[in-house]
């Protein structure tokens, strides 16, 4: 095969390209390693450049595709990428578009998706090479199924190697998925929302740019997908998009993101159940954050009874951290009646269980929590003159749990457990002072 590849006569490069191609997709394991040693990698690449023999350059790309699964450096090394970009850029600008050129579009944007993984360094070579303009190109309304999936996953490969590339670079790819988020393939919608989620993580202007590109409506519909691994991706990307300013995130709750998100909270999915629960306690976490409009909101839409429920039963601490995360920034945040509604739906327990979490950062978020409850039972007290609330701290064994955070390691932790105590309790601690 490799004395036939290595042919000048037309005829014999094709017939052995074709049984080159045919050996690798029938063989279990193929030995890529002595395919490289033979030396015939750098004949494929020159395959790749007869445009008037498709059927060559098909084979072609397929070996050189088969290839780059194991060893991308031998691509880079002899030019194909720079001839697969091409092909994608000519086939964009093709009136006709015939299979095989479906085909051997589909395997060059695979080739370079996986090149693009492979490294920080390859997949910025990819990127320098110019792929991307006629990668997003392939994501029109007329496309094929087939090319929609592969162009996705490409893309999706690109933006997953971590450091991510620049995101003005890649800020293109939002609207270009926009124009085809509305097709219900699993495979497609799946890689699409890998793609937007790696994109999300940013500051506010990235989450704006989201939101320019008419990208939130779509997504938000997606949480009620029936498939979890797009419902996982979509929700990711919203678990982002709520950690921008207050108009931002109204933009996300205006497009019906609570009701979706309270469903969130008590289907069961086989697969990635309770990473769904956790993101979905994680957004409401970050809209509770907010104003007292948002976390009325949330209150409208049923959601603190099922955020107590998971903060008291779920079966991942995880979980139960986030549901309590989204429950103590409604008490930090929320008003004297909210936070009353807060209490009367069961929030003091699990505030006070999680008090001895290992997680600094979790105890923080209890202790405030706690501390602006009993602030707005003070307010209760001037008209009754008791603080129920405290009392129902001590009921669910929270004083106890604060009384043993004055032996804490962290400092912050040991203060505010003493600025807690002497305000409501009146602790005096000789031994302590």
């Amino acid at each position: 095969m490799v004395d036939g590849v290595r042919s000048d006569d037309p005829s014999i490069q094709s017939e052995y390209a074709s049984k080159f191609k045919k050996f690798l997709l029938d063989e279990e394991n193929p030995p890529i390693d002595k395919i490289i040693e033979s030396g015939v990698a750098p004949r494929f690449v020159e395959f790749l450049k007869k445009e008037d023999n498709i059927e060559l350059q098909m084979d072609a790309a397929t070996v050189l595709r088969i290839i780059s699964e194991e060893n991308t450096k031998v691509l880079i090394d002899h030019g194909a990428i720079q001839i697969f970009v091409h092909l994608l850029a000519s086939a964009a600008a093709a009136a006709t578009d015939s299979l095989l050129l479906l085909l051997l579009r589909m395997e060059a944007t695979t080739a370079l998706g996986n090149v693009a993984c492979a490294s920080v360094e390859s997949r910025d070579y990819v990127l320098r090479c110019g792929a991307l303009s006629p990668l997003l190109a392939q994501l029109h309304e007329n496309a094929d199924m087939w090319m929609l999936r592969t162009a996705a996953s490409t893309l999706s490969a690109i933006c997953s190697v971590h450091p991510r590339p620049p995101f003005r670079q890649m800020e293109p790819a939002l609207y270009a998925l926009q124009r085809v988020l509305h097709r219900n393939d699993e495979q497609f919608l799946s890689a699409a929302c890998w793609t937007l989620y790696f994109l999300s993580h940013g500051p506010k202007e990235y989450i704006q740019s989201f939101i320019d590109a008419g990208l939130v409506p779509r997504l938000v519909q997606l949480l009620g997908n029936n498939s979890p691994s797009v419902i996982d991706r979509a929700l990711g990307t919203i678990m982002y998009l709520t950690t921008g300013d207050n108009q931002q995130t109204k933009v996300v709750i205006e497009c019906g993101v609570l009701p979706l998100l309270a469903d969130l909270l008590t289907q069961d999915y086989a697969i990635r159940c309770q990473n769904i629960k956790r993101d979905a306690c994680w957004a409401i976490s970050n809209i509770t954050a907010g104003t007292e409009e948002e976390i009325q909101l949330v209150i409208d839409a049923n959601l603190i009874p099922k955020l107590v429920n998971l903060a008291q039963n779920a079966e991942f601490d995880i979980i139960k951290e986030k549901a309590v995360r989204a429950i103590s920034h409604a008490a930090l945040g929320g008003s004297n009646d909210q936070i009353r509604y807060l209490v009367e739906q069961g929030c003091i327990k699990p505030l006070c269980d999680l008090l001895v979490c290992p997680e600094p950062e979790v105890i923080f978020k209890c202790l405030y929590g706690l501390e602006n409850i009993l602030m707005a039972g003070e307010a209760e007290r001037n008209i009754g003159g008791v603080n129920y609330f405290s009392q129902q701290i001590e009921d669910a064994e929270g004083l106890e749990k604060i009384k043993n955070l004055k032996q804490h390691v962290n400092n912050m932790i040991y203060l505010k457990a003493m600025q807690i105590l002497e305000t409501y309790w009146a602790e005096e601690d000789d031994e302590q002072t």
